[in-house]
């Protein structure tokens, strides 16, 4: 019975229906202990002195109709240590149900909003969660953004009074599917760091710049060049220290006759890493580019 003390938010999405489970805690791997979630189902948070089991049993419930407050009783009422857990619920409708035992250790409480619930244990006050309930309300963009704005309100306001350590965001799609893996937005964990939030927000910039190189992957597969020409160019402004993800957008200007671009975007990438140069060397072995294009380059680049 981990004592993952900590701070955390689930919420949904009223436009795009993606739910979502965000956490903070001084506390190694938090993201192991308490944010559960599957798409088309729900999430939950379970924490305090964590029983895991509510994360897979209250999805289970969510998954057979059970609404987010029926799950939540249903899991309360069969366990003895009810008053030291402290557990959140919300189900695919935005149904959300909260409870903070009597014997979680104070400060603590959790305040439920339309279509989110905020909860915290062991905070340093009890302007923890009023924070985040104000941050999450007023953020805008995407969910996970929001579930992190949530979060850094919760640190501004005193956090953990242990302090910080680890961190995890999750979120799923609406779909319920026979693929659950495909549905998952965004999963990122922070193990074990003295600045969780601060990589947090750096681990989603890096997840936004690798999705859209992956788009642009998919639309060079059909065929649609140009879409995946913007979708490279979005990954590598969103970040520029990943050479792979520039070396990738210049195969793309390659293979699209547009020779002036990527050799500009190959002389950079080879500046800073030379093995850039073997990897290119290699690809036409594998259909990825067409070896007389790779000659050129060497030639222009300089390289024997």
């Amino acid at each position: 019975m981990p004592l993952a003390s900590t701070y955390s938010i689930v919420a949904r999405d009223p436009d795009t229906g993606y739910m979502g489970v965000a956490v903070q805690s001084h506390w190694f791997s938090v993201g192991s202990l308490v944010p559960w979630a599957e798409a088309g189902v729900g999430v939950v948070a379970t924490q305090c002195f964590v029983e895991q089991s509510y994360g897979p049993l209250g999805l289970n419930l969510l998954k057979v109709g059970k609404t987010a407050e029926e799950a939540l009783e249903a899991l309360i009422k069969e366990d003895p240590k009810s008053a030291h857990r402290q557990v959140a619920i919300l189900d695919s409708k935005g149904r959300v149900a909260a409870h903070t035992g009597r014997l979680c250790i104070p400060e603590a409480g959790h305040i439920i909003g339309d279509g989110y619930s905020v909860q915290a244990n062991l905070m340093s006050s009890a302007d923890v969660w009023p924070a985040m309930a104000d941050a999450f309300e007023s953020s805008e963009g995407d969910l996970a953004y929001r579930l992190l704005a949530a979060l850094e309100a919760g640190e501004a306001a005193g956090g953990d009074i242990r302090g910080m350590q680890s961190a995890a965001i999750l979120v799923v799609s609406r779909k319920l599917s026979s693929r659950p893996w495909a549905e998952v937005i965004v999963d990122l964990r922070v193990e074990d760091s003295p600045h969780p939030l601060e990589e947090m927000r750096r681990l989603l910039r890096l997840h936004d710049a690798y999705s859209h190189s992956n788009r642009g992957d998919e639309y060079m597969a059909s065929g649609k060049v140009e879409e995946a020409l913007k979708e490279y160019e979005i990954a590598s402004k969103l970040a520029p220290e990943v050479l792979e993800l520039s070396f990738w957008q210049a195969i793309a200007l390659l293979n699209s006759n547009r020779m002036e671009e990527a050799i500009n975007i190959l002389k950079r990438v080879f500046r800073s890493e030379s093995r850039w140069i073997e990897i290119l060397r290699r690809l036409p072995k594998a259909g990825m580019v067409r070896s007389d294009l790779v000659e050129e380059v060497m030639t222009e680049v300089g390289v024997t």
